[in-house]
């Protein structure tokens, strides 16, 4: 009897469902917390929508204040990703296949990934350089899965966006080192 029991798999004998949970993230280095579905729109890009940009934002918040943000049903914004200053810490908040509300342009939004940036476009010291190096990583693995050129016509700033009242993410981020990294990366 022992022997015939070690051999039923744990997940039968303890009620639990034997079937892997689906993986929320999109990107392996990224942790999962999601956006109120309040805050962006489901869809199936790329196949409703092709993604042509990947959009760079700066939060001018914090980092959990970004998640919290977007968390709240009232805020109607999201963004894909955030990155940590610090530490370049990567959290996924909407998934690719569905439309962040992060460009205040719904063209643009329905064909970016948006990523936001922890600091304030005043304040250099919160663009570190593993802020840098993760999300130019991240940035660089987007453009692989999309087919997007790794170029500044295609990776722009959230003020590029037409009908944009935003600056970020401001003249002290360093475009020519961003796109050298995600060239590399």
């Amino acid at each position: 009897m022992g022997a015939a029991l070690a051999t039923v798999p744990y997940a039968l004998l303890s009620g639990t469902r034997a079937a892997a949970q689906p993986r929320a993230v999109d990107r392996p280095s990224a942790e999962w917390q999601p956006a109120s579905t309040s805050n962006y729109t489901r869809s199936s890009r790329p196949t409703a929508y092709p993604v042509d940009y990947v959009v760079i934002h700066v939060t001018q918040e914090t980092y959990a204040d970004t998640l919290s943000i977007f968390r709240n049903p009232d805020k109607q914004v999201s963004a894909h990703y955030v990155v940590r200053s610090a530490d370049g810490h990567v959290a996924q908040c909407v998934r690719e296949a569905d439309i962040a509300w992060h460009a205040g342009n719904w063209d643009y939004n329905t064909r970016s990934i948006g990523i936001e940036h922890e600091g304030w476009v005043d304040r250099p010291e919160y663009f570190t350089n593993a802020m840098y190096e993760q999300s130019a990583r991240l940035t660089a693995a987007i453009c692989t899965t999309y087919g997007i050129p790794k170029d500044r016509e295609h990776i722009i700033a959230h003020h590029e966006v037409p009908g944009s009242d935003h600056t970020d993410p401001g003249p002290l981020w360093d475009w020519t080192r961003y796109i050298r990294l995600v060239n590399f990366a």
